[in-house]
């Protein structure tokens, strides 16, 4: 009895703490409402990223076939949905109650109309703008109360191919009054005209996308393009305003292919991104400074397609989110392109949309004190749904932190950001917030640690930068010592090996181990003596070789592992002591092989110990230079990369020339063959490589058939 009330107690406490756990990551929560604004059902559901507030506007089944297809409100936070079935626009207060319907109107001909497969609506200060797209024009009606104003017929231009139909699917105005439009049937771009119909030009045009093959076809080849399949810009599916006049808009015809790679490749130039920010000569002046562009998924498996973008809207304090269709999930981002939170999925559950359509947000209150709720219109075949979305206590601490980062109250932000972390403590953002502002404060071994929290390498350099300054001005005197003592290091090292070589030259008989390596100070610097007297002189050996290639792979691990966080932030070149053998010996003795076997052919001089201690001594500048390139990294900030990089270039640069020399000399053979020997030795390398790949599958499967018959014989017995 006394286990059973303990147990019950346990589980009375988990159940009162679950949704306190789960609310503080979600930054936003639902209601049910029917048309009239009857509450039908009001669960506290809590989901991934939002609180949700579901709205389903009960309409018969018998009654109506719904098609809706876009759904907008107005800074009053009345509510416009389109039905494309039923050719007519709803129109509902803040509260989800019908107010009115716009289906049938008198035209500027004075005679009764209505529409035909509307697709789109917008809603400015005065005006409701619907896209009437079988119709192939635009209505306008007063906002207030659902006048009808006029109508906009399809604009006149020659930029317009022949044959095209005007079929507007989605709308949007600026201050000045301009009209964008998205015509399904036009993929010249967005069109600009204003509401008298006239014409501006074409904004936006998506970049065409087609194959290196194709490519090649049409520029060296086809010399009659008629034939050839005619690719085009893809068109645009819908499209937003915000309040400073610049353009959102979505594209889901997007080769998958390149929109992936543009994904992966963290590409920033918009080429191939599902949703642009346009200014008003239609450059995509988007920011993409987040981990991804923003488009949606981000990590997607090989056999799944990235995100199909069908909607975009803009929040407040300069957010916007994006709507995918075929995940039914919202995607929210900052102005520089972060992403802050994303949520939903596919099914009936409370909160999940089935067929997500429309995405937009409603405001609520006065300015300055305004609620912001998030409505996702369902596309369902038998009733209008749409969900609404409240922030929860987690959003609104969210939004306070970015209104406080924007308005440059950095001190307020840090707070903000650190009750984030308390809540999520993966969330990046929070930690670069934080970071910043001691970034300010001048606590920049502080700002560093967070911004390498976040896997912000950049700000990470700034950081230090600031540090090494300090320790800069602290240790005046010191750096300049180190470097002299480093060069009084190097000249006796020289000097001493310089001796060492003078009296080896002189010496009959076998040098000693010493003289061997010590050697290699002279032929580095010496390739053309230095190769004869190794093999005509016997002034090197095996072993020798094997501590040059031994001393290698070791400064490629300590590389791997040691190189600064600015340039090995992801840690992805971080290897065992077997991956870098491997790296280093397995080229290093398919090169020698491929040599020899071919030189025995082409007449060579060298034996294999010969091409081997060649080769060896060859590399022994490499690890020296790649030790120093990785201790310098640990001192560069990102904007130095050059110095880094043009140590490794050196040093593959020198390997590379004593190779070739060491290889002609060794072989006795003349500049202009020996150029041909080094190709038909990387061919070589390849063709080994190829047979070993398929030697080893090939054993594979031989030890798989001995298996198998030995178990079916063991199975038998």
């Amino acid at each position: 009895m006394k286990k059973l009330i303990t147990v019950s107690l346990f589980v009375m406490a988990l159940l009162m703490l679950m949704p306190l756990c789960v609310n503080a990551i979600t930054p936003y929560a639902t209601y049910t409402y029917s048309i009239d604004g009857e509450v039908l059902d009001s669960p506290d559901v809590y989901v991934t990223d939002m609180v949700v507030d579901s709205a389903y506007i009960g309409l018969e089944a018998e009654r109506y076939l719904t098609d809706v297809r876009d759904l907008k409100t107005d800074e009053d936070g009345n509510v416009y949905i389109v039905e494309a079935g039923l050719n007519r626009v709803l129109v509902l207060d803040r509260y989800y109650k019908l107010r009115f319907e716009l289906d049938t109107f008198v035209n500027d001909h004075r005679i009764p109309d209505k529409f035909n497969g509307p697709q789109g609506v917008f809603v400015s200060k005065d005006y409701i703008y619907v896209c009437d797209s079988n119709n192939s024009r635009i209505v306008m009606f007063y906002r207030e109360d659902g006048k009808y104003v006029k109508t906009v017929q399809a604009p006149v231009s020659d930029l317009f191919d022949e044959g095209d139909i005007f079929t507007p699917i989605a709308v949007a105005t600026d201050s000045y009054g301009r009209m964008f439009v998205v015509s399904s049937t036009t993929n010249q771009g967005i069109i600009v005209m204003d509401d008298d119909g006239s014409f501006y030009g074409f904004i936006g045009a998506q970049k065409v996308t087609y194959n290196a093959l194709d490519w090649f076809w049409r520029t060296y080849l086809q010399k009659d393009t008629e034939g050839l399949i005619q690719y085009v810009p893809t068109e645009y599916n819908n499209i937003t305003v915000d309040s400073k006049n610049f353009v959102y808009a979505t594209i889901s015809s997007i080769d998958e292919s390149s929109q992936k790679a543009a994904i992966q490749g963290k590409d920033t130039s918009g080429d191939y991104a599902p949703v642009k920010k346009l200014n008003a000569a239609g450059d995509d002046v988007m920011r993409r400074n987040g981990f991804y562009p923003p488009s949606g998924e981000v990590k997607i498996a090989d056999d799944a397609k990235p995100s199909k973008i069908i909607d975009v809207a803009i929040g407040p304090d300069e957010t916007w989110s994006i709507l995918d269709e075929d995940r039914s999930k919202v995607y929210t981002y900052d102005k520089n392109g972060n992403l802050l939170f994303a949520f939903g999925d596919k099914g009936t559950q409370t909160g999940n949309i089935n067929s997500a359509e429309a995405v937009t947000y409603q405001a609520l209150g006065a300015e300055g004190d305004r609620e912001y709720k998030l409505i996702i219109l369902d596309k369902d075949n038998a009733n209008i749904n749409f969900t609404v979305y409240r922030r929860t206590e987690y959003g609104d601490i969210l939004m306070k932190a970015l209104v406080n980062q924007n308005e440059r109250r950095y001190d307020e932000a840090k707070r903000d950001w650190e009750d984030i972390l308390k809540r999520n403590n993966n969330f990046d953002l929070a930690y670069i917030g934080i970071g910043l502002s001691q970034y300010r404060d001048g606590q920049y071994d502080e700002a560093g640690k967070n911004f390498k929290s976040a896997h912000d390498v950049t700000r990470y350099s700034q950081s230090f930068v600031e540090i090494r300054k300090i320790w800069s001005n602290s240790y005046f005197w010191t750096i300049p010592l180190i470097v002299i003592a480093v060069a009084v290091v190097l000249y006796f090292a020289l000097s001493y090996t310089g001796k060492v070589n003078q009296r080896a030259a002189l010496k009959l008989g076998h040098k000693t181990f010493g003289e061997e390596l010590c050697y290699a100070s002279h032929l580095v610097l010496h390739p053309f003596d230095g190769f004869w007297d190794l093999k005509h002189e016997r002034r090197g050996s095996v072993r020798a070789a094997i501590v040059f290639l031994v001393l290698t792979v070791v400064a490629f691990f300590y590389k791997s592992v040691g190189t600064g966080y600015i340039f090995n932030s992801s840690s992805k070149s971080y290897s065992t002591i077997f991956q870098a053998l491997l790296s280093v010996a397995v080229p290093f003795f398919l090169f020698v092989i491929a040599n020899w076997c071919l030189t025995t052919l082409l007449e060579g001089e060298g034996t294999f110990k010969d091409v081997f201690i060649a080769t060896g001594y060859a590399i022994a500048p490499m690890p020296f230079l790649i030790i120093l390139s990785t201790i310098v990294s640990n001192f560069l900030a990102i904007n130095e990369t050059a110095l880094m990089t043009m140590i490794n270039t050196l040093a593959f640069i020198w390997v590379g020339i004593l190779l070739f020399f060491g290889i002609m000399i060794t072989h006795g053979y003349s500049f202009f063959k020996n150029i041909i020997t080094i190709i038909a030795t990387v061919i070589g390398m390849a063709f080994i490589m190829f047979l070993a790949i398929l030697f080893s599958s090939l054993m594979t499967k031989i030890v798989s058939f001995v298996y198998s018959i030995f178990e079916e014989i063991n199975y038998r017995v």
